[in-house]
């Protein structure tokens, strides 16, 4: 079942691989800035996020600048993807990324979400409510060739005290790897 825009965010408390932004667990709370919060479900080894993990972390600390909390949760079953278990989500957090990555190995996020793919985008208004959800843009793979910036226009709306004028978009990546 996915969010609606409006919908108050599913809250959560989860492990996370990178500590030295937000301690051993993080929470939505914890998580959240004072002009917003921005959820994104990700893994390790999906292509389309590997491709877009510079663009992610230049989002981050662009985010964090703004006051906007930023969050990863990797949610991929680690039995059928062992790149994706915790201990690979540690290796990768200490590859130098700006933000918490949590791990929601029972995979209850993910569902409360309706997290569908991998890199995927919830941003959150300051009252915790969704305003955005979908894809960075239309090119996660290559980002020379993005013509379009959803992601980046919906925050600069919520900063402006504005609705975005696109609240959805599909998004581009790998299906969320679940559990048998």
């Amino acid at each position: 079942m996915s969010l609606n825009t409006g919908d108050a965010a599913p809250q959560f408390s989860l492990p996370n691989a990178n500590p030295q932004h937000g301690g051993e667990t993080v929470s939505f709370t914890d998580a959240a800035g004072e002009n917003g919060t921005l959820v994104l479900f990700e893994c390790n080894h999906c292509p389309y996020v590997i491709a877009s993990v510079d663009r992610i972390n230049d989002m981050a600390a662009d985010c964090h600048t703004k006051g906007i909390g930023f969050v990863g949760i990797n949610a991929n079953d680690p039995v059928v993807y062992p790149n994706d278990s915790f201990e690979h989500m540690v290796k990768r957090a200490k590859g130098g990324m700006p933000y918490a990555y949590l791990h929601d190995e029972s995979q209850e996020v993910a569902h409360a979400y309706g997290a569908k793919r991998t890199p995927e985008f919830y941003l959150f208004d300051t009252d915790h409510r969704l305003v955005y959800q979908g894809r960075m843009d239309d090119s996660p793979r290559n980002p020379t060739e993005a013509s379009t910036r959803e992601l980046a226009d919906a925050i600069e709306a919520l900063l402006n005290g504005q609705k975005p004028d696109v609240d959805y978009t599909e998004s581009i990546g790998c299906s969320v790897k679940w559990k048998a």
